[in-house]
């Protein structure tokens, strides 16, 4: 320690410097603390998919409340297309330090890192950190309006077996899971469709139904909604294990006739896996308490949406491990050309 001497003050000026430093350490200790406090800056939440669909709403309805909860700017940047590689590289590339965070789906989260494995510039599993499942939308087996009559999953059927290879099929790219849901239907059903793959999510799906380039989709509810009610999408079956309030009279795929088909279309929080624990545990509280906030609630009952969070940051890890444990099976199993 260094002491600082004046002429003629004597020891008087010890004590001066002492306060003195002693005052410059707890105004260091002050600053690394506030350093240390999270969020202290905007957070960017990267979506894989274009705006509009069911991901990109769970990411702006979640990070509004947890801006309002952390006193921080939520920020959500789309960064659509290649399977959900970009936005899962930038984010797992990203500093570890709660700042960059990702809320993708199924097929981003699950089923990509297994068939993508080899595009991959980072290793999934020891890179990406799983900080909670958010919610569950249930999703409808749909068809288009235009120019095809179909009223419901046995007309579909019927229509499919006249015409083999006729009717196509919009999917969120290759290897999504409404591409693997379709294909599973089909094989099911023992009909032959063709396959429109459409790398810019569900609104890019709907694109292809409205104007009649698909004739049918698996799509999440949240994303059809508008076009139901405008009569331009019709749904003739719901991927939920009960009837969904606001279509009573659309079957569950179990009612129509084929059990198991079809993916619960869950949204998940990411972050770099050496992300510190106080961090993640910050984030994943905030998360714990916007998803009681009955506006958040409100919203969600909008889009028909099941608020399911994880019981903590530790079983999102073993939750997320499951799903991808599952979609290796299924992926094993059902074969798709990913050269599509």
């Amino acid at each position: 320690m260094t002491y600082e001497h004046s002429p003629g003050t004597g020891r008087g000026a010890v004590r001066i410097a002492g306060g003195t430093i002693a005052a410059l350490a707890l105004t260091a200790s002050g600053a690394a603390f506030a350093q240390d406090k999270y969020p202290s800056k905007p957070v960017k939440i990267i979506v894989p998919y274009a705006p509009g669909g069911a991901t990109d709403i769970t990411a702006r309805l979640f990070g509004d409340h947890l801006k309002s909860i952390l006193g921080q700017q939520f920020v959500v940047e789309n960064k659509a297309g290649a399977f959900g590689i970009l936005a899962l590289e930038e984010m797992a590339r990203s500093k570890p330090d709660g700042y960059t965070l990702m809320i993708g789906n199924v097929s981003t989260n699950a089923i990509t890192p297994i068939l993508f494995k080899n595009k991959l510039k980072i290793d999934f599993e020891k890179e990406v950190l799983s900080v909670a499942r958010l919610d569950i939308y249930p999703s409808f087996l749909i068809a288009t309006t235009t120019n095809f009559d179909v009223k419901n999953v046995k007309d579909l059927v019927e229509q499919a077996k006249k015409n083999p290879g006729k009717i196509r099929y919009s999917s969120a790219g290759v290897g999504s899971f409404p591409h693997y849901d379709m294909e599973i239907f089909s094989r099911r059903a023992g009909v032959e469709m063709v396959h429109i793959p459409n790398k810019t999510g569900a609104a890019g799906m709907l694109n292809d139904l409205v104007v009649g380039d698909a004739q049918v989709a698996i799509i999440n509810s949240a994303s059809s909604a508008a076009m139901i009610k405008a009569g331009k999408l019709r749904p003739i079956a719901v991927v939920a294990e009960q009837r969904v309030p606001g279509y009573p009279d659309v079957p569950t795929m179990a009612e129509a006739g084929f059990p198991g088909v079809g993916t619960l279309h869950w949204q998940s929080m990411l972050a770099p896996a050496a992300t510190p624990r106080p961090v993640i545990d910050t984030l994943f509280k905030a998360i714990v308490q916007a998803s009681k906030e009955p506006a958040l609630k409100e919203s969600f009952d909008k889009q028909l949406v099941s608020i399911k969070v994880s019981e903590s940051p530790d079983e999102a890890k073993t939750w997320l491990k499951g799903e991808l444990d599952s979609w290796k099976k299924i992926t094993s199993e059902v074969k798709v050309d990913l050269a599509e």
